[in-house]
């Protein structure tokens, strides 16, 4: 399976709880075939919560034959880089699900004062609306 993964990047907006020194960054990996969200995770931007997404790809016991990603740092170390693809406009779908989620939730556009108080209520509102728009079809 050919996956594209991406973060919700600072040009995107992030968000934060409790105040700005608590950013909370949403990596998520789709299908480069189907634009099928396969797995999500909340967390900083660094190489532990990159890691803890690919934990759960193996979990589910997906097996990746290609990624396709931009040229953050994390994925430069935690990924074998013979199946790396470095390809920002390939990421367009990911980056247009980002602004969907800003248009949508009011916790993730740039200058808002609503923000979350804890990483549970914030993790989870974001977490259903992920679940909601882009899970209910296959629900069906």
């Amino acid at each position: 399976m050919s996956l594209k993964v991406d973060e919700m990047c600072r040009a995107a907006g992030r968000s934060y709880v409790g105040k700005k020194k608590q950013p909370r960054w949403l990596w998520w990996v789709e299908d480069a075939v189907t634009g099928e969200i396969i797995a999500f995770v909340f967390g900083r931007r660094t190489h532990q919560t990159f890691r803890h997404l690919l934990s759960l790809l193996e979990q589910a016991k997906i097996e990746v034959i290609r990624w396709i990603t931009d040229s953050w740092w994390a994925y430069f170390d935690c990924l074998d880089q013979r199946l790396r693809l470095v390809r920002k406009a390939a990421l367009q779908g990911l980056e247009r699900k980002h602004l969907t989620l800003r248009t949508r939730l009011k916790r993730l556009t740039r200058r808002t004062i609503c923000f979350s108080k804890s990483v549970a209520v914030h993790d989870t509102t974001i977490g259903l609306f992920i679940n909601q728009f882009f899970f209910a079809d296959q629900r069906s």
